[in-house]
């Protein structure tokens, strides 16, 4: 006769006793040892076995081996904590290793209502749309509904979304780009890519957008693919841009695919790359473009289930704001003065007469002279080290074309050097230092001279006495540091910042200070290491490119954000103080402040046109709009502005300037974008879902699951048990690892966890201290030793089954019978099935001769936690708990029934979330194992009994 082994069911084998966990292959059984986790899971190849394994009952508690209250209420804690597959309306929670906000679930309850999952995340900077997206494929994963999934991204992100996935997620994934793609095809089966592979890929964008590898990806694209800066993606122009736009058209066009877009720019002023957007949710959404009246409303209501986009203020309904940090702006001047006054008036007289020679020349002269100009411009307000690069070097020339062409070409080339983006893809920029040497001052030898000698200038001027710029940022950086700050230095060019960061170096000393500068020149996982590093000293100044302002998050260890070099570009202003003011910033307050010079007409430029204009929105929306129409084209007109107003020196003051046309047709372009992002933000805000609708979902996976007093209560009384007791510091705990049993202390080494090592339960945590959560190495090792040492009634003193004791917290005998339910979650799509394990622990009691009550969570912890108020000699507790397990036989009947509703109430909980399964031809059902473990038995009794 076969054996059936049924999930959840439990079987005896190899001597011991086994939870069999769901498994598709024939012949082969998957187990789990009755104190164990998944991780412990063993497989066993039945047809080798000698003795196949049989049914298995969990058996009560020994009376003889009773403990103590607080060693019953350690095992439920243990057990609760080790539960991944929870009961509850979602799959997914037992598996985070981030707890997260009420608000960030509202994505993932969208995603749950549509057949197809197609969803625009644009929440702004710093919410945590990588949290929120990734919730949605971990639920899927753990639904069965798909097995994996792909993350396209720009390359400096890869390792980003990689760390995420893994330390918040417990998701492993592999990232395929240029550098890793031959790794990982390497013994490959043949006719196999790396996407049939590998389930979770992190894919770079510039790596797939190539015709051969966007065809292979769309050939073997998983069920599932989440869009990173998706609208860098859908611009349909020529280049880069349209190629990953036909990638994405290719993926979204299989209409059972789920697709998730992230972006804190969805309309980046190009209404064409917009609707293009849109029309990867559904189709029909481009056409929004062109309609008016009724029709247009109609679909513009049913994009809302599509499209969600919440500010700061957004968040405050949720009385969950406090997430965020508050965040300080100023502004901090300084003046050219002195030599450097001098230097920079020379500078721009120069700058002013090589525009002027190249009227009435040729068009690739007038380009070239223009770029030089504007190179000297930006070069000389960023760093003496800046301007004596751009000085001596040539500006890149090109060749072999038509003069359109070259001209055409030099603009590309140096914009993407000299400007700061165009707004849609400001990822995209060179860090060198452009050439300011033009082929007409090449051939000048008495214009080259010139060079030469500002360039010997602008050597002399280094230094904080002689350059007030420097001279001014070290100035608040000891204010800063001496407040308990920790800043971030943004500089524009990798030779400014290697300049600041060598002065820096040589003021702020001391064994427990470190100076970082880290650029482009370094790789994105070098530039991870370099940050790293400064974590394990008390104070830290980071001096950075934008290769830092997206994709590095570095909210854990610092806390301000310095402007050393202004922004062409609003976006990336937002950008860099949004790497410190996010989500998981513990401090309460964050400091940005903007250098500029009061006398510098390229800062005056900026500012009075650009950044105070763009600040003044984004204060009134509460979120960022990008720079009207196109950045460069805007920036190259200000700049114009600037060398054309010969009035205009470095003795003129910032209230004076004055930009005549360009200002007024920019402030027409800026009104524009406000009234744009107003009218956006009116349609599109998601208002559907409330914190009353959201919240109390969250709160039955947390009561099932165990939330963070819970985590924090466990680990402190194990400890405490364990003789490794936790030391109470200042915002933190020191847990001395090393005095832990040498199991449980060799289990953690592997995790590379050993010595003393600082923890806290709180997100976010303090730099330098653990986050320890309830999938942490340190919990899991805990909860498993705990239940393993209680469910072999090896170390009662420990952890206990049962127990009886005199509480003045009951008026009559009251039994607690501790429950750990199984239940079959089977998902049917099509012909085929998935079995699912779902777990609970419940407490249930009966007090005197009343029926069975179930507890609630708070209840359970009540009555678990009482404090025995008088002894109990060992005869009696023996006798009363032998009574307990006697009335097992007649209380079964009782437990399974019980069993039986919390199976129908889990079915009706993932029915009611995701709505969506019945069209996709998905049908759940929960059937409970039976019979029930009766995992503990605590007797209290009242003290006025005797």
């Amino acid at each position: 006769m076969t054996i059936q082994y049924q999930p959840g069911s439990l079987v005896r084998a190899r001597g011991r006793e086994w939870v069999v966990l769901p498994e598709q292959r024939e012949d082969v059984l998957r187990l789990r040892p009755l104190g164990g986790s998944d991780e412990d899971s063993t497989i066993i190849y039945l047809p080798l076995e000698k003795r196949q394994p049989e049914p298995a009952t969990f058996l009560p508690p020994d009376p003889a081996k009773g403990g103590s209250q607080a060693a019953g209420l350690l095992l439920r804690d243990s057990l609760r904590l080790k539960l991944r597959a929870g009961a509850g309306p979602f799959r997914s929670f037992g598996n985070l290793a981030v707890e997260p906000r009420g608000y960030q679930l509202v994505p993932l309850l969208m995603a749950m209502k549509q057949d197809t999952i197609r969803l625009l995340i644009a929440d702004d900077v710093g919410i945590g749309k990588t949290i929120e997206a990734a919730l949605i494929a971990r639920e899927l994963l753990d639904r069965g509904e798909i097995l994996g999934f792909a993350v396209l991204c720009p390359p400096h992100l890869c390792e980003q979304w990689q760390s995420e996935l893994l330390t918040k997620f417990n998701i492993q994934s592999e990232v395929v780009r240029t550098g890793t793609a031959s790794r990982l095809e390497r013994g490959l089966p043949a006719g196999k890519s790396i996407f049939d592979v590998y389930p979770v890929t992190i894919i770079s964008l510039d790596y797939i957008k190539s015709d051969k590898r966007r065809d292979e990806f769309q050939r073997a694209c998983p069920e599932f693919v989440i869009v990173e800066e998706a609208h860098s993606c859908v611009n349909v122009g020529t280049g880069s841009r349209h190629k990953r736009f036909q990638l994405l058209r290719g993926l979204a066009d299989n209409t059972d695919r789920h697709m998730v877009f992230l972006t804190a720019t969805p309309h980046s002023g190009n209404d064409e790359a917009f609707y293009n957007m849109l029309g990867l949710l559904r189709p029909d959404f481009k056409t929004l473009k062109d309609l008016v009246g009724n029709p247009r409303d109609r679909l513009r209501e049913q994009l809302a289930d599509y499209f969600v986009q919440r500010r700061r203020p957004d968040i405050a309904e949720w009385k969950d704001n406090t997430v965020f940090p508050d965040r300080q702006t100023k502004e901090q001047t300084y003046s050219l003065t002195g030599d450097w006054g001098k230097l920079f008036a020379e500078v721009l007289v120069y700058a002013r007469q090589m525009v002027e020679k190249s009227e009435g020349m040729g068009l690739l002269q007038q380009r070239m002279n223009w770029w030089a100009a504007l190179a000297l411009l930006r070069c000389i307000s960023s760093s003496p080290a800046a301007a004596s690069v751009a000085l001596r070097t040539r500006l890149k020339a090109v060749t072999g074309e038509t003069e359109q062409q070259q001209a055409a070409e030099l603009d590309e080339i140096s914009a993407s050097i000299v400007l700061d983006g165009d707004g849609e893809d400001i990822f995209s920029m060179d860090e060198t230092v452009p050439g300011a040497i033009s082929e007409l001052t090449a051939n000048n030898q008495e214009d080259y001279n010139l060079l030469v000698e500002l360039a010997h200038k602008a050597d002399e001027l280094r230094g904080a006495s002689k350059d007030p710029k420097l001279f001014a940022l070290v100035n608040q950086l000891k204010d800063l540091v001496k407040e308990g700050f920790y800043p971030v230095v943004f500089c524009r060019y990798i030779a400014t910042a290697h300049y600041v960061a060598e002065h820096l170096k040589a003021v702020f000393t001391g064994k427990d200070m470190v100076v970082m500068a880290v650029t482009g020149e370094l790789t994105s996982e070098e530039r991870h290491e370099k940050i790293a590093e400064t974590k394990d000293f008390d104070h830290r100044i980071l001096v950075a490119t934008d290769c830092l302002s997206e994709g590095i998050n570095l909210q854990d260890l610092f806390t301000a954000v310095i402007h050393y070099d202004l922004s062409w570009n609003p976006t990336r202003h937002e950008q860099r103080e949004g790497r410190v003011d996010r989500f998981g910033q513990r401090a309460k307050v964050v400091r940005a402040i903007m250098l500029y010079g009061d006398n510098n007409p390229i800062d005056g430029a900026v500012l009075q046109v650009i950044l105070r204009k763009a600040e003044r929105i984004r204060k009134e929306l509460g979120v960022s709009v990008p720079l009207p129409s196109d950045t460069n084209k805007i920036m190259q007109a200000v700049m114009e502005a600037v060398l054309m107003r010969k009035g205009q020196t470095s003795e003129t003051r910032q209230m004076t300037f004055d930009f005549g046309d360009v200002e007024r047709n920019v402030d027409a372009a800026w009104e524009s974008a406000r009234e744009k992002a107003t009218e956006s933000r009116t349609i599109f805000a998601q208002r559907r879902l409330k914190p009353d609708e959201v919240l109390p979902e969250w709160q039955k996976a947390i009561t099932a699951l165990g939330g963070v007093d819970d985590v924090q209560r466990f680990v402190s009384v194990a400890a405490q048990r364990l003789n490794a007791p936790l030391e109470s510091m200042k915002g933190y705990f020191r847990f001395p690892i090393q005095f832990l049993p040498v199991a449980l202390r060799e289990q953690l080494e592997l995790s590379g966890i050993k010595g003393t090592v600082k923890i806290s339960f709180q997100y976010p945590e303090l730099s330098a201290v653990e986050h320890v959560h309830r999938t942490h190495p340190i919990v899991i090792a805990l909860s498993d030793y705990v239940a393993e040492k209680a469910l072999a009634e090896e170390m009662p003193e420990l952890a206990a089954r049962c127990g009886a004791i005199f509480t003045d917290k009951v008026s009559k005998r009251t039994t607690i019978y501790l429950l750990r339910l199984r239940s079959q979650l089977s998902m049917k799509r099509k012909a085929e099935e998935k079995i699912m394990l779902s777990e609970e622990c419940l407490a249930l009691t009966v007090s005197g001769t009343s029926d069975l009550v179930v507890m609630t969570e708070p209840d359970a912890l009540v009555l678990m936690s009482s404090e025995p108020t008088r002894n109990m000699d060992v005869g009696q507790k023996s006798r009363l708990i032998t009574e307990a397990v006697d009335a097992l036989s007649s209380l079964q009947g009782d437990f399974n029934s019980i069993a039986e509703t919390r199976a129908k109430m889990l079915l009706e909980d993932h029915k009611r979330v995701r709505v969506a399964s019945d069209a996709r031809g998905i049908r759940y059902d929960v059937r409970p194992c039976l019979p029930v473990d009766v995992v503990g038995i605590y007797v209290l009794m009242p003290v006025v009994a005797f």
